[in-house]
């Protein structure tokens, strides 16, 4: 594996050795003692995973403390453009945000800490995401924050995505208050 830095302190892609041949392929899509020797030392508690359309947006989504995530996010079959928002007030890069394309033919994987929100947008149909998390669930410390806040100036590459109510009624960032 080859773990790469981003822009924003925190946030890893990793790029796993993949060994083919006329039969398929195999890869290490997680090994703990690697991880944790690149920074990774999460206790992963819970693995997700959905399948979506083409033009679905799921996000931009965090967990507040006590059950704040990080999360080890990948793409199985399809393609996504995935972005982390970084949302630590303290942080010189409060409001920046890193973009980056996981599909099933790069297999990308991209660590996302504790402190950030995230959302993906579906490039294909049948895509199927999945990812690691650090902490369980709760409904009661999800938050939400609308994906094309103009001070956050992501570019999506679309003007109409498929949203869930909880994503349409998101918070704007200009009205945001990190809980991080």
């Amino acid at each position: 594996m080859n773990v790469s830095t981003t822009n924003i302190d925190g946030l890893l892609v990793i790029k796993p050795t993949v060994y083919g041949d006329e039969r398929g392929h195999f890869f290490e899509s997680y090994r703990e003692d690697f991880m944790n020797s690149h920074g990774i030392k999460s206790n992963f508690v819970q693995d997700n995973q959905s399948s979506s359309s083409k033009g679905i947006l799921r996000g931009l989504h965090f967990q507040r403390d006590p059950f704040s995530q990080g999360k080890l996010v990948r793409v199985i079959k399809g393609s996504a453009l995935d972005v982390a928002v970084d949302i630590r007030h303290k942080s010189p890069t409060y409001g920046h945000h890193f973009s980056i394309e996981l599909n099933e033919e790069n297999k990308t994987m991209f660590y996302i800490p504790s402190g950030f929100a995230h959302g993906f947008l579906t490039l294909e149909d049948n895509t199927v995401f999945s990812y690691k998390c650090t902490n369980y669930y709760n409904k009661d410390s999800e938050g939400s924050i609308l994906w094309n806040s103009k001070l956050l100036n992501i570019n999506w590459g679309i003007d109409n995505p498929i949203l869930s109510v909880k994503d349409q009624i998101a918070l704007d960032f200009e009205d945001f208050r990190s809980p991080f």
